[in-house]
């Protein structure tokens, strides 16, 4: 659909400094004020319900008379290829302001504002950007922390030093910010840096051309289902076909490694393979990803990530996975994609017919991971692969918009990848700051929550059955990868069930109620109509109320699955129990969530007489 845009001109012959310019989201409930101090000095504040969050503060540079501006209103919607919903509302208000050395663009959403530079080209190198965020209050934060729990709770003036976006922030009971960006090109990404006892935060990171996004909103899931990031990144280059992205849930060899069932014993090997897939084919799940060493010792230098190790049973797979309607997809280290022609890797492996790429532990600093994921990214596109980064990844900035094959990224303490403390309250922290800047792999979902016979540091999993199939859900994901064997997935059928529900790509997602770092219900809408809900709980125990206004009008069919009366992620993690209910739009489901547990529900309509 062509967007519905509307172009107003605005003559500003006053100075900037006699009348502010204001921005106001389409729904009236935020303001973005733009305005000079003393000196020139240009500042932004914003305002949301009538109360002040962000006061007056720097922003853009030194240099810069004002000289004009001009406004617009965009009423439109977009309909990614895959996402958290079919369509998007695309609304905004946008205001264009004049200075003598640069621009600034400033948008209002109704979640949310954002503001980007537009110098002149080899300008950025010049002055420092000023821009920094003045909090109305001593708000409580969580930040991103790589592979660890996230920073936070914290009170803003004990945040000094320097921070990672998404930077999360409970100003209120009703009000909820965070900070970060979308739309970065190939520059340093964003980073903050704040002072004791001040609730300053300033960007620390070189001057770029990306938005700098502000959320707002009334509770923390409407930032969850929230779309900010991608409206702010550019459509697909014309003549790029991207109908090939497929995404969807995929099956691992990483975590099978050293499994028993009965006399077989897993490993990463093509016997071991095809018993994935005829998994996956069997309950319609689309991928299997094949991790390190499949053609040689990842790190080592001669290893050839086209001709060595199992590459002939690799091919052997791919063409088998073809079969069945199952893709392939393949690891890629660091070191072999620079130690031999990365362009001719990646062709290869579309030649192959592979379905995606894993790349993991790049080198570099901020802004050469950046450019690199960029390149990768863009390679893989042109090629017909899927793209997944691990390993202190890039963070995300809506790069699914413009390239749709960037499916995940482990931007995340992955649950089984680093051998860390994953807790309950961990998830339930990460879902309302990492997963605001775009899907993330975190690797949740296994059958077995000892992981007995893991070859690699096996440790028990602290979550229940539940939980754990909740997790898979309410992560939002273009590849869910799922890490257990098929015989632990057969031994819970109505777990697999709920699994193998999640067809994608995703009609709807809201996000039920929630608390950061207590707990979290989600629902969405499969592609054939199915509508899913997963519910997560930290370490605490709670019974919660699942509203059902979300479904659309007649009877429907419930399948519940919950913990366990003795279910709980310290001791008894793999009880659990199901039920089945008639239910409508009208009624409320009542769940109870074991400590670090969850739960799971599938709606069904039923059919008329």
């Amino acid at each position: 659909m062509k967007a519905a845009v509307l172009l107003l001109a605005v003559a500003c012959a006053i100075p900037l400094a006699a009348a502010p310019i204001t921005v106001t989201s389409p729904d009236g409930r935020l303001t973005l004020t733009l305005e000079t101090a003393g000196g020139g000095r240009l500042l932004h504040s914003l305002r949301a319900d009538g109360r002040e969050l962000i006061k007056p503060s720097p922003l853009g540079f030194a240099k810069g008379t004002f000289a004009g501006s001009r406004e617009r209103k965009v009423d439109s919607e977009w309909r990614p290829l895959w996402g958290k919903r079919a369509v998007v509302p695309d609304r905004f208000r946008e205001v264009t302001v004049d200075l003598t050395d640069y621009q600034v663009i400033a948008r209002a959403y109704d979640d949310g504002v954002a503001f980007r530079y537009d110098l002149p080209e080899n300008a950025w190198t010049g002055d420092g950007e000023h821009t920094a965020f003045r909090f109305a209050g001593d708000y409580t934060a969580w930040f991103y922390n790589g592979e660890h729990p996230n920073l936070g709770p914290e009170k803003l003036s004990e945040s000094a030093g320097r921070r990672l976006p998404v930077m999360t922030v409970m100003a209120a009971d009703d009000c909820y910010l965070a900070l970060h960006e979308a739309g970065l090109g190939a520059g340093e990404p964003l980073v903050l840096e704040s002072a004791k006892n001040d609730t300053t935060f300033r960007v620390a990171s070189k001057p770029t051309e990306a938005w700098r996004v502000v959320f707002c909103s009334r509770t923390p899931g409407a930032m969850v289902d929230s779309h900010l990031i991608e409206l702010l990144n550019p459509p697909p280059q014309e003549g790029l076909d991207f109908s090939w992205v497929k995404p969807g849930l995929a099956v691992w060899d990483w975590r099978i490694n050293g499994a028993t069932a009965g006399d077989f014993k897993y490993e990463m090997s093509l016997p071991s393979w095809k018993r994935m897939v005829d998994f996956a084919a069997e309950n319609g799940i689309l991928h299997l990803v094949l991790d390190a060493n499949w053609y040689g010792p990842e790190f080592g230098k001669g290893s050839d990530p086209t001709k060595g190790g199992k590459a002939a049973q690799v091919k052997e797979i791919i063409a088998y996975g073809k079969q069945k309607g199952v893709g392939v997809w393949l690891y890629l280290n660091d070191v072999g994609g620079r130690n031999f022609p990365l362009d001719q890797t990646l062709k290869q492996y579309g030649d192959w017919g592979a379905a995606g790429v894993k790349y993991g532990f790049m080198k570099g600093n901020p802004q050469q991971k950046n450019q690199r994921t960029r390149t990768i990214t863009e390679l893989c596109a042109r090629n017909k692969l899927l793209c997944d980064f691990h390993d202190y990844p890039v963070h995300p900035y809506g790069q699914m918009r413009t390239w749709p094959n960037a499916v995940t990224r482990e931007f995340c303490h992955a649950q089984l990848d680093a051998h860390r403390v994953f807790t309950p309250r961990t998830f339930v922290t990460t879902v309302f700051v990492n997963m605001l800047a775009g899907p993330l792999d975190m690797n949740n979902g296994l059958a077995d929550l000892t992981q007995a016979g893991r070859v690699d540091q096996a440790s028990p999993v602290p979550s229940t059955l539940a939980g754990e199939a909740a997790r898979t859900l309410i992560v939002f994901s273009g590849a869910t990868i799922i890490p257990d064997i098929p015989e632990n997935y057969r031994k819970h059928p109505e777990l697999l069930q709920f699994l193998a529900a999640q067809r994608m790509p995703w009609r709807e997602s809201k996000t039920l109620s929630g608390a950061i770092g207590e707990h979290i219900v989600m629902a969405r809408q499969a592609a054939d109509g199915t509508w899913l809900v997963g519910a997560a709980t930290n370490e605490d125990p709670r019974e919660l109320g699942i509203p059902l206004g979300f479904l659309p009008d007649g009877q429907h069919q419930a399948l519940v699955i919950e913990d366990g009366e003795d279910s709980d992620y310290r001791t008894h993690r793999e009880s659990y129990k199901s039920s089945r209910h008639g239910v409508t739009k009208a009624d409320t489901l009542r769940v109870k969530l074991a400590p670090g547990g969850g739960a799971c529900v599938i709606l069904r309509k039923t059919a008329q007489p």
